[in-house]
This record gives structure tokens, sequence and C-alpha cells, in this order.
């Protein structure tokens, strides 16, 4: 299916994270003129939820990004990531959110990831974090993806105060700081969130013809 096929009805894509960070994070990566990226909290009630109920990042991406069109009426951008460290087999990899046992608690998320590799000298500590992106244009039936991945390690104990999640014990490869140490600009340039939007931004211009 060629999408350049379809025109562009809307210049409003809904953004579907509750995560405020990750919301900022996705608006000035994208950062396209032409197109009014609304937050999901802008847009639906307090009490909008939607489990991950899939085993693959893709899948998990675009039930967020069709339950979000449905609630909205509009078309979405959702992404789906995680952390995978080699020492545990890939884990806590599309569970990561919730590695702990409770969704969205990063300081018990990064307690029990700490825990997990106490015994693990660094060389064993290598990680990276993976991130599928979607665009779903309900209208048109269209689904554009992406995928971005950022290569690193998992250091013993937090550092720095920016970002969420994993951010202040993942140190990107070739840096000496973590993601929770750098200014959003550089994350932005790097990470496995900014290397997949980067991706889907192309895509979304092409699709649009903007």
């Amino acid at each position: 299916m060629n999408t350049n096929d379809f025109p562009c009805r809307r210049r409003s894509i809904v953004v579907a994270t509750k995560n405020k960070g990750k919301a900022r994070e996705i608006a000035q990566i994208l950062s396209i003129p032409q197109i009014d990226f609304i937050s999901l909290t802008e847009v639906t009630s307090d009490d909008y939820k939607v489990e991950e109920i899939f085993n693959t990042y893709y899948e998990n991406a675009l039930l967020k990004a069709i339950k979000a069109s449905e609630a909205t009426g509009l078309p979405s951008i959702a992404d789906d990531s995680g952390l995978e460290v080699d020492a545990l087999d890939g884990a806590p990899g599309v569970i990561s959110s919730c590695f702990s046992g409770v969704e969205g608690d990063d300081e018990k998320n990064i307690q029990k990831l700490l825990n997990l590799l106490k015994d693990e000298p660094e060389a064993n500590r290598t990680a990276r974090f993976r991130c599928i992106a979607v665009a779903y244009f309900p209208d048109e039936e269209v689904i554009l993806s992406s995928e971005g991945v950022c290569e690193g390690k998992v250091i013993s104990e937090k550092r720095g105060t920016g970002g969420f999640g994993y951010d202040p014990v993942f140190v990107p490869e070739g840096y000496e700081i973590t993601f929770a140490e750098m200014d959003l600009a550089l994350k932005n340039k790097i990470s496995h969130r900014a290397k997949a939007f980067r991706l889907l931004r192309r895509k979304l211009i092409d699709f649009l013809e903007i």
C-alpha cells in the first residue's frame, strides 16, 4: 500500500502517553510545524488507561495508538520501549515499566534491577534500550512504524535527576554520564526513542506530503 495515495485529512495528532517526560521528549523530537501534537492528558479523562497485554513492543505500541485514536477521534502516535540487559537474558524488556510488579514505579523497578545485577562485574552489565514507535491513521487504515536502539551499560547506583524510568542507571555507549545526567537536547540526539521518532518523523512527512 502506498501511503502517499491518501490525502492528509488532519493536522492534529494525539501523542498516546500520559507520561509527561516522555510526551515532552516526543514533541521535541518530532517538531513538525504543520502538525499540532496534542498530549493525551489534554483530551482524555484522568482515569484513561490502556493495559499493555502483548509480548512485543510493536503490538503494545499499536494497541496504545489504536486506543488513543478511538478515544479522541484523531490520528495517533505511540511507542513502547524497554531496557534489555544481557546478563538477565534480555529482561526486563517488554515488561520494563512494571518490572517490580508495580506499573510505572521507577524507584522500585530500578531497585529490583540493581539487586539482580549486584554481583555482576561491569563487563557483564551491557544493555540496550529499544523503542518501537508507531503512527496510526484510522480513516486511511494506515500504520507507520520505526525502531530505535541505544547500546550501553547499567551502572551500580543511580546518578542524575533528569529523565525518567531507568535513565539514572543507564550510561549510553561512548559516554560516561547517564541519561539522567544529560540535558534533554543531547539525550534527544542519541536515545533509542530519539532514533525511532526521527525515523517516524520522516515517514510522517512523506505520508502527509508536507
